[in-house]
């Protein structure tokens, strides 16, 4: 395995240099078994990171953290500067999240799912309607609106849930392998919706996944393997501290070619 390599990719001009999202030390066990080991990262305002590691590296327990789903054994993190330890309410009104788990209620219209979220970040009457409805306008699905979620795809889904997390307007999104059992047409529907939210709002966005094609040039990169983060910065930087032509190579030389090929 090539050397560890950290460093903080760059956050777009014109932004506070306060990181979106900043991982600190963070270790997390379960029983005897290390699940994290002292990770580090930061996710800057107005980029696309993305998470990269294989089952098992890792990263949903990284999510349940920064959710507070689970609390901190060892280190901390921040959304915006809210430690989300300290100031959970602060903290957790600036994220939006998307968890691997489908978490749409399947009895409920799509509609009624969103309105719920609604209601618990205290949106209230006419403006959660509001809110809803121009969501599924844009992820596509305002003609599902009165579907029960059940009837939906996989696909159709995730895109609700994307557009649930979006309600209350947070700053910084964390998506837990989003397009994992979608087909090659939902993916690419979704990793273009969300780049777009960066590019378009500068929406800060977390990324986890095992997929190496869904990394682009432009993004700043994590790489999280068996509870280590080995690198962390902007995608060309990585590849080329790993001496790598790609990120494939870079990924290669850093877990070794097996773990590699199971990110193809």
């Amino acid at each position: 395995m090539s050397a560890t390599i950290v460093q903080a990719a760059s956050a777009p001009s014109g932004l506070d240099a306060t990181p979106a999202l900043a991982v600190h030390g963070v270790s997390h066990s379960y029983g005897s078994r290390k699940a994290l080991v002292d990770v580090s990262l930061a996710v800057q305002q107005g980029r696309f990171t993305v998470l990269l590691g294989l089952n098992g590296a890792g990263k949903t327990t990284l999510f349940s953290l920064i959710t507070r789903l689970y609390d901190t054994q060892r280190g901390s993190v921040d959304v915006l500067g809210h430690p989300v330890a300290r100031q959970p309410g602060a903290a957790l009104r600036l994220l939006g999240v998307v968890f691997q788990a489908r978490t749409l209620d399947l009895d409920l219209s799509v509609m009624e799912n969103l309105l719920y979220h609604a209601a618990l970040h205290g949106i209230g009457g006419r403006e959660a309607r509001r809110r809803s409805q121009a969501a599924l306008e844009e992820v596509e699905m305002a003609d599902r609106a009165r579907d029960t979620a059940r009837k939906l795809s996989g696909g159709q889904m995730r895109r609700v849930e994307i557009a649930r997390a979006l309600l209350h307007r947070p700053r910084v999104m964390v998506l837990d392998e989003p397009t994992v059992g979608l087909d090659v047409a939902s993916r690419a529907a979704i990793l273009r919706h969300v780049r777009t939210l960066v590019r378009e709002r500068g929406v800060a966005v977390l990324w986890a996944t095992h997929l190496l094609d869904e990394v682009q040039p432009e993004d700043a990169a994590v790489v999280l393997h068996l509870g280590r983060v080995l690198a962390a910065g902007d995608v060309p930087d990585v590849i080329r501290s790993a001496g790598a032509a790609d990120m494939r190579g870079a990924f290669t030389a850093l877990t070794g070619g097996a773990a590699a090929r199971e990110a193809e």
